[in-house]
């Protein structure tokens, strides 16, 4: 008989009775009696009253019976703490037991007693199971860590458990490195500011070692914590993608999304050069789509995944279109996943083949799935301009049939075609009108009204087409009134003679005869343009529309990136990081993937652009969110406070010191030390080549510009590029340029209005960058920005901002606020802007600087193409700062030895070499902080060639 039994009685006095069972001497009664008081607890009855009769029982070899009794305590031992202290002695005795099972019981069950009594009396025990000779002992000891600073983290770190736990992961037994693995991630994930997992190559190769012997639940918990680590460099992280990729092909599809996470995070750091990367991505794509012939709630589990995947590495599943047609038998839910990365995976190569299988599903019975499939034809056609022309025929042929659900998602996705093409399909639209009658969504009635108003001028009926609908304008929805007095104001401007009565009327009736705030306001803002100003008017309402985006439903990148860090968990399902659905603070810490490698970079670094490059060749430093939002939108974009300049010696930059402080040291604290008692010249061959000569009697060849101040004709400008378009910032356009006059920094910005509205309560912040940069009075705008307007504004900089290394050095991140959002872009700033006008060093100076500055840092640049020659050079470069110290011909050629400093004291020393008639100058630079001669580099060429 089964154990159901123990279920079915109901009888009155069952508690006296079962306590006279439980003291029972015959070991068959008594364990009857604890499976009865089991299932009592089970069903939910209070046998609490049981407790010191149960626990009497524990003292028994029987593992069944113990293990019953175990379960009993675990239940009741929160409501009586002072009784379940009778049971420690047990534990302890327990853990000592010959049986491997019995100790692993009793630790099991001391870890799931959350009674703070009892916790400090289990140290002993639990610090003998961790060193136990039995893996299964151990593996259950890990487990029991975490519980235990579940319920007092201070007990655990004093008793030095984590200690305990993190030499587990050097175990001999794989299943103890895996959970000792998961006790540490999740004692990880409640204190993120421990560095529990202090993970380095060498613990990495223990847990690679370990993850081919675990369970399938054991090298999730290693794989996890594997993405959790960033590799030195790109040759790490290859080795470890190749110990993982095998992981790929396992029957258990979490530890394959696992293994695609590690995979996904390292691969960030790989060239795309490289053949192993070519071969990561081949290897990637099977075993995603072994996952989709799994039963539909892991389908979709692995679809959400994969729509990420395809977001970040489209490459990876490219030519697997196929797996994600839809089959006839697929839920609903799997069927939508499926088409959305039909659509994200849409190209040229197999738009013929996607638009087939629309088409199909487009006759389909399940109403939402073919509205939706008609919406993929139209995204289709926005995303892949060659196959617009056959996505429009299809949504043609849709409208055919005449089914009313199909018709009217039509004519809302040809509304987004004719809003991408302009000018290029509108042939269809007498095709499109005659469906006028059968539209009754809001969405298509509004698409429709707005396609007859914005080509009014080709449709000869168009004031009886919008008439019909004003007709009954009351009982539209807002979206479809909105749309119709757009519509009939355009086309009052665009035939004013016709349509006179009609407009009055729509204005009338948005005005006068309506509740809705928004339709009133739009209707007595049209009726103010039209009565005041015609031709403002037509400028406001038939401007001409920004072209829509292909993807807009795209994740934003750097969501993205902290997505795939989370793939195979719930926020790869939600689509939302996991701050975004779990409350309170806890386990929420904000993953990113790890920043490319230096070998890997060289190639695409926007450090090598020249700095006064034209904004179109300008490299893309559009910062992410995630750097740029945490400082900026912590920051009050009011006025800037001014306040004392820092010091400059104390700001460092990086683990590098920028500041070249070590010239304090030769220069003493006044100028007139120079050359002092103290000065000991150099020997002629530390200094640059043929200088050591001048020193001697050859003076009458160096000329010395007369003073160590800047002329006041001020330095090379660039000409104005833009850093944000008005797309991205809702219709506010900012162009910029950086300038330096008479010793004053300056941004020179036009600010353009390109929306519908007026702009104004402008503010504007910079985030920490290289050099402190920030401004040093408000962004003024002293009028409202009107539509269509422009403004130019000089905004004064100063260097006593906050300071943080940036990558590249002359990156500046900037938000500026105005009343409709803020918004945020980067641009790059030429760093010959920052060269101050006291940048003249002496002669001496000059060569014991040069002397004591190692040769390592020294860097050599071409400057080529420039037909100067040595006096306009001269003269050019010292309008930017740029003072030659000394001049010298040797064999023909001419030597320039110059000088120029940083606003932050950095000193930087030049040799340049100029063969008269050869337009390619030799640039050497030596400086204490060889970042910046890059970029010092670019400055020259900047100022030479403009």
């Amino acid at each position: 008989m089964t154990d159901s039994k123990y279920f079915t009685t109901t009888k009155k006095g069952e508690i006296f009775e079962l306590k006279a069972e439980l003291n029972s001497d015959k070991k068959e009664k008594k364990k009857e009696a604890v499976k009865k008081v089991i299932a009592s607890m089970t069903v939910g009855k209070d046998v609490s009253a049981l407790f010191p009769d149960v626990v009497n029982c524990m003292q028994t070899d029987n593992l069944e019976l113990k293990k019953l009794v175990y379960l009993y305590l675990m239940n009741y031992a929160k409501s009586q703490p002072d009784m379940a202290i009778m049971a420690v002695n047990t534990f302890v005795k327990d853990c000592e037991d010959p049986n491997p099972l019995i100790r692993a019981l009793a630790v099991r069950t001391m870890g799931c007693i959350r009674v703070d009594k009892i916790t400090e009396y289990l140290c002993e025990p639990l610090r003998k199971c961790l060193k136990d000779e039995d893996p299964y002992v151990r593996k259950t000891a890990a487990v029991c860590v975490a519980k235990l600073h579940d319920i007092n983290a201070q007990l655990v770190e004093d008793q030095g458990f984590l200690d305990t736990l993190k030499d587990l992961i050097s175990d001999s037994n794989p299943m103890v490195v895996a959970n000792a693995v998961a006790a540490l991630s999740e004692i990880a994930e409640s204190h993120p500011s421990s560095n529990l997992l202090d993970l380095n190559p060498q613990s990495i190769n223990k847990l690679l070692t370990a993850l081919n012997e675990c369970t399938e639940w054991g090298q999730i918990f290693i794989l996890d914590c594997l993405a959790n680590y960033t590799p030195k460099d790109d040759r790490e992280a290859q080795s470890i993608c190749e110990r993982v990729t095998p992981r790929l092909s396992h029957a258990n599809s979490a530890v394959v999304l696992s293994a695609v996470k590690v995979l996904m995070k390292f691969m960030e750091m790989l060239s795309k050069d490289l053949d192993y990367y070519g071969t990561l991505l081949k290897k990637l794509a099977p075993p995603l789509v072994t996952l989709l012939s799994a039963e539909p709630e892991l389908q979709y589990v692995a679809l959400r995944n994969i729509n990420l995947i395809v977001q970040k590495r489209p490459e990876i599943l490219k030519h697997e279109m196929k797996v994600f047609f839809v089959k006839y038998n697929d839920p609903i839910y799997v069927k939508l996943e499926k088409l959305d990365i039909m659509i994200r995976l849409a190209s040229q190569a197999n738009i013929a083949q996607v638009l087939a299988e629309l088409k199909e599903y487009a006759t389909e019975v399940d109403v939402d799935f073919v509205r939706k499939a008609v919406r993929a034809i139209g995204r289709c056609a926005i995303k892949v301009e060659q196959s617009a022309e056959r996505c429009v025929s299809t949504l043609l042929d849709l409208i055919q049939t005449k089914v009313n659900y199909v018709v009217q998602e039509a004519i809302v996705v040809i509304k987004d075609i004719f809003r991408k093409y302009p000018n290029k399909y509108e042939s269809v639209i007498a095709t499109l009108c005659e469906n006028l009658d059968s539209l009754d969504e809001p969405e298509a009635r509004a698409a429709m009204i707005w396609i007859v108003g914005e080509y009014a001028e080709r449709i000869d009926n168009a004031d009886e087409l919008l008439e019909s609908f004003l007709e009954g304008f009351h009982d539209e929805s807002t979206q479809v009134q909105l749309q119709l007095l757009t519509a009939i104001v355009k086309l009052f401007l665009k035939k004013p003679t016709e349509t006179q009565e009609l407009v009055q009327q729509v204005l009338s009736l948005a005005t006068q005869d309506s509740d809705n705030p928004d339709l009133r306001d739009r209707g007595y803002i049209y009726w103010r343009l039209l009565s005041t100003d015609p031709v403002a008017a037509k400028e406001v309402v038939l401007a001409e529309k920004p072209l829509i985006s292909e993807e807009t439903d795209l994740i934003e990148p750097t969501l993205l990136d902290e997505l795939i860090c989370y793939i195979g968990t719930l926020a790869s399902v939600y689509h939302k990081p996991p701050s975004a659905f779990v409350e309170g603070g806890r386990g929420v810490v904000h993953k990113s993937l790890p920043p490319r490698t230096a070998s890997n970079e060289s190639t695409e670094s926007p450090e090598t652009a020249p700095a006064g490059a034209p904004s179109g060749e300008q490299p893309d430093v559009i910062p992410t969110q995630g750097d740029l939002l945490g400082d900026l939108l912590n920051l009050d974009l009011g006025p800037p406070v001014s306040g004392p300049p820092l010091a400059t010696s104390s700001v460092q930059m990086g683990a590098v010191d920028l500041l070249g402080g070590g010239l304090d040291s030769l220069m003493g604290d006044e100028p007139e030390g120079i050359g002092g008692p103290n000065f000991v010249a150099p020997p002629a061959a530390a200094v640059p080549a043929n200088l050591g000569a001048t020193m001697g009697s050859g003076l009458s060849d160096l000329f010395d510009l007369t003073s160590g101040v800047g002329t006041l004709s001020g330095s090379y400008v660039a000409p104005k590029a833009v850093w944000l378009p008005a797309m991205k910032a809702k219709g506010l356009e900012i162009s910029g340029t950086f300038t330096r006059q008479v010793g004053s920094i300056s941004m020179d910005l036009q600010l353009t209005n390109k929306a519908l509205q007026v702009m104004t309560d402008f503010a504007i912040q910079f985030n920490r960058n290289s050099f402190g940069l920030a401004p040093a009075a408000p962004l003024q705008v002293h009028a409202p920005l009107s539509p269509n307007q422009t403004v130019e504004i000089s905004l004064p900089l100063n260097t006593v901002g906050s300071v943080m290394k940036m990558e590249p050095l002359n990156n500046l991140q900037v938000a500026v606020k105005n009343n409709i959002d803020v918004f945020y872009f980067s641009t790059l700033y030429p760093l010959h802007i920052l060269f101050v006008e006291d940048g003249k060093m002496d002669r001496q100076m000059f060569l014991a600087t040069w002397k004591d500055i190692p040769n390592e840092n020294e860097a050599q640049f071409q400057i080529r193409d420039c037909p100067l020659n040595a006096e306009a050079v001269s003269s050019r470069l010292q309008s930017s700062n740029i003072f030659t110290v000394a001049k010298r011909n040797v064999e023909g050629q001419d030597m320039l030895y110059q000088s120029l400093k940083l606003t932050n004291g950095i000193w930087v020393l030049a040799e340049l070499r100029i063969q008269p008639g050869n337009p390619s100058f030799t640039l050497s630079l030596k400086c204490r902080a060889p970042e910046v001669s890059q970029h010092v580099y670019q400055a020259y060429e900047t100022i030479l060639k403009n």
